[in-house]
């Protein structure tokens, strides 16, 4: 039992107060805990947010790897290999030869599993061979008769007693029968071709030399409902004697004939007008070209040396039209011997006569992985259609190697550097992560976003910072006490309107208003604040007995009637001034004769919308800290003789700018991660151009625009999270030097 000892002197009073500066005590003690629990639970979900972010982004970061699976031993492998790879599942390999015989190969038991061959006419032999592009695992062998068979593998998944069975087998396109290509029977040499479902082109040479081209356009019969061929052959003049190597794009409009160290360009869009388009000189000093391989999408060409080194080059629009143009260099330790290109993406493989296996990356130009294995003197390599595995030929061997390279087009200079994109005619910042086309790459640029950020918070600050401290200015050192009490608290509750109506409001009224008043509104911002000097110096010029006679307390209240004056006048003399000035349209004059782009949804309307949005926080703090301004130093000012406008800009200002630019920074912030109003007042278009009459794409709008649509894991879907980490640091930096800014205003005037 506790015994409370009683001083001399005590008075009950005096037990009672010690009874309740206990109970005080505990209480602040329970607050303080509170408080400090609170803090540092924020601080902590901060923490996990940003540590959240990094580990989404890390993979796109990380190394490409190669490891080696499984090496096949190839049987009855006379022949030298056409192609090689495996279907989706890396199950079965398959080697296809060039006397048309096919092998495949199972990947878990390291067995044969099936051999095929392509059956040719007996009065005619395989006398070329080619593989057509990787995507559609197709080949085709050019007969002694001028017959053509065209065939590919096929992969069919069944699940019996549900267990996956892959069955390998040929597939025919067009038929086990052959194709007549020439019609004269003459010999297939050196076969280049190309397919479409409703066009076939096929590129060869006879025994004399002659080069030519035919082409099969297809159209289905409507009885039969078979496709019937109809060819046309021409000859390809200024043809190359020595012909080391032929390709022909996908889309079978560029034949490509590489002589030695010169690449001869075809144009073969129209077969009677096949024309000589560009010479490329391929030569290097003291080197010589070893491949020349199309990458994925055929709008690039890859052109390997012995020396090591890789080219890409691909079309460029200059005077003589497109040219092939070399663009980037990638350099190995030794010499390539055979280039792969993926299905879908612009990574490629090499390997080098003694087994060097690298992996590069063309858009970011990056080598990804360079190793060594038991490769020396490779002769064919092949990705799986979903590039996570290669297969290599080496050594009478299958080998299978499983790749991860899931983030290649990522880079950090790829992301915040100009980047010379397929078909494009100069580098660039580009954000296009999407497109209709296998064959598209991805453009993952957060420059555009980060601009278009920077640019909506811009001139969202340009309109809302002046009238916010203006207006808090006045209010809290001139505006009357009863006038104060309404206007400050429904300033601050527009703070609570719904972005969302902001900006449905911003894009289907406030854009199109613009778009056909813009005379008048450019008239009114620059009308109003001269009319409101105008009004303020007619009352200064008053005479002091009609200033009497009206009521002092709402002398503020007389400017509604001259702004809305104002307003209606700007927009009652907009078409007069669009006719007199503009010739009846203000953006087709703005779009044709200055040559500036007019988007309906532009820079103009998002810094008007999201300003109303900023104003209040704006204003609600620089308010409060010229309201808190101790009044002893401003009535100190005025009795040593200075004026209103003297105290309040050397005085009340000077003291309350550290909360003043605490507004501004909670302002930027604010605007910075807006979301709603960019995403609906903008065209949303990633460009980077400073003009008020253009659109922009923020870091906020982007992430919700394209989250919803981006794959868990993909390239795209880290680069959003990216976005989100660049986002949270720009907020966070700018709202934690305003808190800053506002704890040091704080203490400042703690001790007044």
């Amino acid at each position: 039992m506790e015994t409370q000892v009683i001083q001399p002197g005590s008075t009950a009073t005096d037990l009672l107060m010690g009874k309740g500066s206990s109970k005080r005590a505990f209480k602040d003690k329970l607050t303080q805990i509170g408080v400090t629990l609170g803090g540092t639970m924020v601080f902590v979900a901060l923490l996990l947010i940003f540590f959240y972010l990094l580990y989404v982004v890390k993979p796109i970061f990380d190394g490409a790897d190669v490891t080696p699976v499984i090496n096949v031993e190839l049987q009855d492998a006379k022949s030298p290999a056409l192609m090689v790879g495996s279907d989706e599942q890396n199950e079965i390999l398959y080697r296809v030869s060039q006397d048309g015989g096919v092998s495949f190969y199972s990947a878990l038991s390291a067995s044969l599993v099936k051999q095929e061959q392509i059956n040719v006419p007996q009065d005619a032999e395989i006398v070329s061979s080619v593989a057509g592009v990787p995507s559609e695992q197709r080949f085709a062998f050019g007969l002694s008769n001028g017959q053509v068979i065209i065939a590919g593998v096929n992969f069919a998944v069944t699940y019996p007693n549900n267990k996956r069975l892959i069955t390998p087998s040929l597939r025919y396109p067009l038929g086990a029968s052959p194709l007549q290509v020439s019609e004269s029977g003459t010999p297939l040499y050196q076969l280049a071709f190309a397919s479409a479902s409703d066009k076939l082109s096929f590129a060869y040479h006879d025994a004399n030399g002659r080069w030519f081209l035919t082409r099969h356009n297809g159209e289905e019969n409507m009885m039969t409902e078979e496709v019937e061929w109809e060819a046309t052959t021409s000859q390809i003049q200024e043809a190359p004697a020595q012909v080391d190597q032929q390709l022909m794009t996908p889309d079978q409009r560029q034949l490509l004939l590489r002589s030695g160290n010169r690449l001869y360009v075809y144009d073969i869009r129209y077969v009677d007008e096949v024309a000589l388009s560009q010479v490329i000189e391929l030569e290097r000093a003291k080197t010589k070209v070893t491949d020349v391989a199309l990458l994925a999408g055929a709008s690039s060409l890859l052109v390997s040396y012995d020396n090591g080194q890789i080219f890409q080059y691909f079309q460029v629009n200059g005077d003589k039209g497109r040219q092939y143009q070399e663009i980037r260099e990638f350099k190995n330790k030794a010499g390539v011997k055979r280039i792969a290109g993926e299905f879908y993406r612009k990574s490629f493989a090499t390997v080098s006569e003694s087994g060097e296996l690298d992996l590069l990356y063309t858009t970011s130009q990056r080598k990804l992985f360079t190793e060594t294995f038991d490769l020396a003197h490779a002769t064919q390599m092949g990705f799986s259609p979903r590039a996570n595995a290669l297969v290599v030929e080496a050594g009478n061997k299958l080998h299978l190697f499983a790749v991860e390279n899931s983030h290649p087009e990522v880079s950090w200079s790829a992301m915040w550097s100009k980047v010379w994109y397929e078909g494009y005619p100069e580098p660039q910042y580009v954000w296009q992560s999407t497109s209709g086309s296998d064959d598209f790459e991805a453009k993952l640029s957060l420059m555009p976003l980060a601009f278009g950020t920077m640019k909506a918070a811009l001139y969202a600050m340009l309109f809302a910072t002046p009238l916010a401290i203006a207006g808090a200015v006045y209010t809290a050192y001139f505006m009357s006490p009863k006038v104060r009490a309404v206007v400050k608290p429904t300033i601050e509750i527009m703070e609570a309107l719904p972005t969302v109506i902001l900006g449905f409001l911003a894009g289907l009224w406030l854009a199109p208003l613009i778009e056909d008043h813009l005379p008048g509104i450019i008239m009114l911002l620059v009308l109003l604040p001269i009319s409101i000097l105008l009004t303020a110096l007619g009352w200064y010029k008053l005479p002091g007995r009609w200033k009497q006679r009206l009521p002092e307390t709402y002398q503020e209240l007389m400017l509604i009637p001259v702004i809305c004056f104002v307003g209606w006048f700007a927009f009652y003399i907009s078409p007069s001034i669009e006719v007199a000035f503009f010739g009846g349209d203000t953006r087709l004059f703005i779009t044709n004769e200055l040559g500036i782009t007019f988007d309906q949804r532009n820079a103009l309307v998002v810094g008007i919308a999201m300003g109303f949005a900023v104003i209040p926080t704006i204003f609600s703090i620089a308010e409060d800290a010229v309201f808190s301004v101790p009044r002893h130093l401003s009535n100190g000012s005025l009795a040593l003789g200075a004026t209103n406008w003297q105290t309040l800009t050397r005085v009340v200002l000077l003291t309350a700018s550290p909360g003043i630019f605490s507004a501004v920074m909670m302002g930027l912030g604010r605007a910075v991660g807006e979301t709603m109003i960019v995403l609906m007042a903008t065209g949303n278009t990633a460009i980077m151009e400073w003009s008020v009459f253009e659109g922009m794409r923020t870091l906020a709008a982007n992430i919700a625009v394209e989250m919803p649509e981006s794959a868990i894991g993909s390239s795209h879907y880290r680069v959003l999270f990216l976005a989100a980490f660049v986002l949270f640091i720009f907020t966070f930096l700018f709202n934690t030097i305003a808190e800053v800014v506002r704890q040091r205003l704080r203490e400042r005037y703690s001790s007044l």
